[in-house]
């Protein structure tokens, strides 16, 4: 029999590494033992996105009142977007009596390392930043400037990952049949061990 080994996962990764598959996947096959964290974005929603179980779809107005008011764990702006972590979105994963996955940047990471949540850490990372960049592209959402602005926080998030103690547990998704499997590792742990 296998338990989680913590109540709070924190999934990481550059945009494309390919996180939201990976956590799908988990949600699919143990739809009663997670909640997703679901973040709060003041950017437009992408074609199939949905308000409130992708993401929080909010006002960047409302969204800077409600940080400066401390009602989020963390929070961060990229290519113009804040995104964050709302304090009611994981005790609302709680309170279901489910284990909580925060999905969030490198920013998140380092900000939810200050609170007093215990979190494990895990990095999904990508083969290499040329296959990064044709996944980016290849999705055929985002201006150029945009991509190029992903790529270079890419660089900056693989540049953390490798820092000591980052991360608990680092996955490359050059497999996903492999990388889901690795992940399932990282978060379950045998009663015995």
């Amino acid at each position: 029999m296998t338990k989680a080994a913590s109540q709070i996962f924190v999934l990481s990764g550059p945009s494309g590494s390919g996180k939201s598959t990976l956590l799908k996947k988990l949600f699919s096959e143990y739809p009663d033992t997670f909640g997703f964290s679901v973040s709060h974005t003041t950017r437009q929603p992408r074609q199939g996105e949905e308000n409130g179980k992708d993401y929080h779809f909010v006002n960047k107005d409302d969204m800077i009142k409600e940080v400066a008011e401390g009602k989020f764990i963390e929070s961060a702006t990229f290519s113009g977007n804040m995104y964050g972590t709302s304090i009611k979105a994981v005790q609302d994963v709680v309170a279901r009596g489910k284990i909580c996955v925060l999905d969030i940047d490198m920013q998140g990471v380092q900000a939810v390392k200050q609170t007093t949540l215990n979190p494990r850490y895990i990095f999904v990372q990508p083969p290499s930043l040329e296959t990064l960049e044709k996944r980016l592209r290849g999705r055929g959402t985002e201006a150029e400037d945009a991509i190029l602005n992903r790529l270079a926080a890419s660089r900056r998030e693989l540049e953390y990952a490798q820092q000591p103690n980052a991360y608990d547990r680092i996955i490359i998704n050059d497999d996903l049949n492999r990388a889901y499997e690795d992940l399932k590792n990282a978060i379950f742990v045998s009663e015995s061990a």
